[in-house]
C-alpha cells in the first residue's frame, strides 16, 4: 500500500490539524458519486474503525476505509492553488477515466 503527500499537500493538512487537536488523522477514501461513479473523501478522522487501514505519511496519520485501498493504492495527494481557488488534486493511477469537471473518476 502507498499513497504519497506532496510538500504543499502536507502543509495544508498540518494546518487543518492543528486546527482540530482532538482528530486522530486524516481520513482519505472514495465514495460512489458524480458523473463517473467515484470521488474521493478527504476529511478529519475522529476514531479509525476495524477495517480501516492506517498509514504514516510523512508525519501525517492517514486512514483508510478497507473498500478503498484498492482504488487509491499508488496515489499522489497534492495541494494547489490557482488563483482565489484552493483544492487537494488527486494522481491516481488506478484512475481510467475522469468527468469533466474533474470531480468525479472511474476505476476499472
Amino acid at each position: 500500500m502507498s499513497i504519497s503527500i506532496t510538500p504543499p499537500a502536507r502543509e495544508r493538512i498540518h494546518q487543518f490539524l492543528a486546527q482540530t487537536p482532538e482528530a486522530v488523522g486524516v481520513r482519505f477514501g472514495v465514495k460512489r458519486t458524480g458523473c463517473s461513479g467515484f470521488a474521493y473523501v478527504v476529511d478529519l478522522a475522529d476514531a479509525a474503525r476495524p477495517d480501516d487501514r492506517t498509514l504514516d505519511v510523512d508525519g501525517i496519520r492517514l486512514i483508510v476505509d478497507a473498500k478503498s485501498l484498492p482504488m487509491v493504492d499508488g496515489t499522489v495527494i497534492d495541494f494547489r492553488r490557482q488563483g482565489l481557488n484552493a483544492a487537494f488534486v488527486f494522481h491516481n493511477p488506478n484512475a481510467t477515466g475522469e468527468c469533466g469537471c474533474g470531480e468525479s473518476f472511474t476505476v476499472g
